[in-house]
């Protein structure tokens, strides 16, 4: 297959595979809708959670998906977008024939009247429900900031570690950076529903902050980069549960599939264009620059969510 063939294969599986990721995003919603408010957390995490099989088995199964694909007469490099094609068809069908009935049509929130053939306007009317609500609109910034930083940090990483000699351990610090993001999901859903959502946001913000503080100092010493990107990785967890589960207990529930559709765009353009940004920032300023800039967005984050806790304290009283 030629570069020419190669580029328009590519021109169509990526936004297939980003829709497909879009859908596996809101996933972790569907497991909220029928949780209580105290769970529901915890019922975010236990999808959340799942990502570590695809994290892990992923690079592992690569080579072979290669191999398979060549045996076969594929490009090697169609080999993983076949099987990973193959895997979203599986999980498209189990959904399709398991989630019988809709968590919607249980909760009595299915909108025959909802209008979908408008999606710029959509996205204009549910911005508008989370400026309205505080809670919102925090559970958001908390999405937005945890994902941003941890993007610009992490995609950066791996040139940062060869510029100081390091790049042979670059694989291992990318693994457990994202058994960091996955594997703990459950303990952090526990911890979110017993301490609540906005203390978990600032408990997250604090986390990232020590990641990137971690990282930038790291300079030499290889272990010290471990610990941040380890520590990158959990706080993005504890900001993605608790901003997710604030943000869907916040708004009405007539409006809360789209509000939740377009907090993951919001999401998903912000940390985009944090992973494209981040080489121009790390070739102009260098990498310290790159993530003090991140450590003064998680500082914001929790400058934000205290400010809130503080008014709702003075507002009680």
């Amino acid at each position: 297959m030629g570069s020419c063939d190669r580029f328009r294969c590519s021109c169509w599986a990526w936004p297939c595979f980003g829709g497909a990721q879009a859908a596996t995003l809101q996933g972790r919603y569907v497991a909220a809708d029928l949780a209580r408010e105290s769970d529901r957390a915890q019922a975010i995490a236990s999808v959340v959670v799942v990502g570590t099989l695809g994290a892990v088995f992923g690079p592992v199964l690569t080579p072979w998906e290669k191999r398979a694909g060549q045996a076969v007469g594929l490009d090697q490099f169609i080999g993983p977008f076949f099987f990973a094609a193959l895997l979203l068809l599986v999980a498209m069908a189990v959904i399709a024939r398991r989630l019988h009935p809709d968590p919607l049509a249980v909760n009595g929130e299915l909108d025959p009247h909802a209008e979908r053939v408008r999606p710029l306007r959509q996205v204009r009317i549910s911005a508008a429900v989370i400026r309205s609500n505080r809670l919102a609109t925090l559970g958001l910034v908390a999405m937005v900031v945890s994902q941003t930083t941890m993007v610009a940090v992490m995609t950066m990483t791996p040139s940062h570690m060869k510029d100081h000699g390091q790049a042979d351990l670059s694989a291992y610090v990318i693994a457990l950076h994202i058994a960091g993001m996955y594997a703990f999901a459950p303990f952090v859903g526990r911890f979110v529903g017993r301490v609540g959502q906005v203390p978990a946001v600032m408990v997250g913000s604090v986390v990232l902050g020590a990641g990137t503080v971690v990282s930038v100092v790291a300079g030499y010493v290889p272990s010290l980069i471990f610990v941040g990107l380890f520590l990158l990785g959990v706080g993005w967890n504890i900001g993605l549960i608790a901003g997710s589960s604030m943000l869907t207990g916040a708004v009405p529930g007539n409006a809360r599939v789209e509000v939740q559709g377009t907090a993951d765009l919001t999401m998903s353009f912000c940390g985009g264009m944090a992973a494209f940004a981040s080489g121009f920032v790390k070739q102009a300023w260098g990498f310290h620059m790159l993530a003090n800039a991140a450590t003064l967005l998680a500082g914001l984050l929790l400058v934000v969510a205290y400010t809130h806790s503080l008014r709702t304290r003075l507002a009680v009283h």
